[in-house]
C-alpha cells in the first residue's frame, strides 16, 4: 500500500480514472446480476412503484434495467461525463445527473438511493458529507444500501488496470454517523460469501 501522501493524490484522480477508462469498465463489469439477492433485499423495504436514486450509476447496467422491469422509477448520478455519456444512450427516457454524491443538490427527493461500488470511492470525510446527502435526498421512511469496506481503512483497487481509491469508516462510525442524521443501519453484511466478498450497509430514515 502507498504512504499517505500518495493515497491522498490517488484519491484526487478517480474522476480522471473513470474518464479515462469508463468505456472499458463497462465492457467488463460483469451484467450477470451476482448482487440481485441484495437488490431484491432492497426493493423489499420500498413502496410499490419507488423512486430510486443510483448514485455512482456509472453506463447503468445491468442494475437499472433490472429496477426498470419491476416498476420502479429510476434517476441516476454520476460525476463521469463519458460513463453518462453510454447510460443516456441505453436509456434515454431517464434522467441523469452529472453531480458528485458529495455536493449533490437534486430538486427531489426519493424513496430509495442506492450506491453500489461508488460511495467507497469517497475518502473518509467525503463520506461523512455525502451520508448527509443521502438522508437529505431521502423521503422519510426511505431505504438507503451502500457497498463499503468492512473495516476503517484505505486500499487500492483497480478500473481496466489503473489504480483506484477506496475507503471505508469503521462499522460502528457508519452506525452512529447515520444515527446522528435520522438514518437507522438495519443491516451490515460483511464480506458477503455469496456476492463477490461485498460488504453491505443497509439503512432506513425514521419517518
Amino acid at each position: 500500500m502507498p504512504d499517505s501522501p500518495e493515497l491522498t493524490e490517488l484519491a484526487s484522480q478517480t474522476h480522471t480514472v473513470y474518464e479515462q477508462h469508463g468505456a472499458a469498465f463497462d465492457q467488463q463489469r460483469p451484467k450477470g446480476l451476482h448482487e440481485q439477492k441484495w437488490l431484491d433485499r432492497f426493493i423489499e423495504l420500498l413502496p410499490e412503484n419507488a423512486s430510486i436514486l443510483d448514485a455512482g450509476c456509472g453506463a447503468g447496467e445491468p442494475f437499472i434495467p433490472y429496477f426498470l422491469s419491476l416498476g420502479l422509477a429510476v434517476t441516476g448520478l454520476d460525476f463521469s461525463e463519458s460513463m453518462l455519456r453510454i447510460a443516456s444512450a441505453r436509456f434515454p427516457e431517464l434522467v441523469f445527473h452529472h453531480a458528485d454524491m458529495v455536493t449533490m443538490q437534486l430538486e427531489e427527493t426519493f424513496d430509495g438511493i442506492i450506491a453500489w461500488n461508488s460511495f467507497f470511492h469517497l475518502t473518509q470525510e467525503s463520506q461523512r458529507q455525502a451520508m448527509a446527502q443521502f438522508s437529505d435526498h431521502l423521503n422519510p421512511g426511505g431505504v438507503l444500501m451502500l457497498t463499503v469496506g468492512p473495516e476503517a481503512g484505505e486500499v487500492l483497487g483497480h478500473v481496466n488496470g489503473a489504480e483506484v481509491y477506496h475507503a471505508s469508516l469503521s462499522p460502528d462510525d457508519y452506525v452512529q454517523t447515520f444515527a446522528d442524521l435520522g438514518v437507522e443501519v438495519i443491516e451490515f453484511v460483511k464480506e458477503d460469501q455469496d456476492c463477490d466478498l461485498q460488504t453491505v450497509l443497509i439503512g432506513r430514515k425514521s419517518a
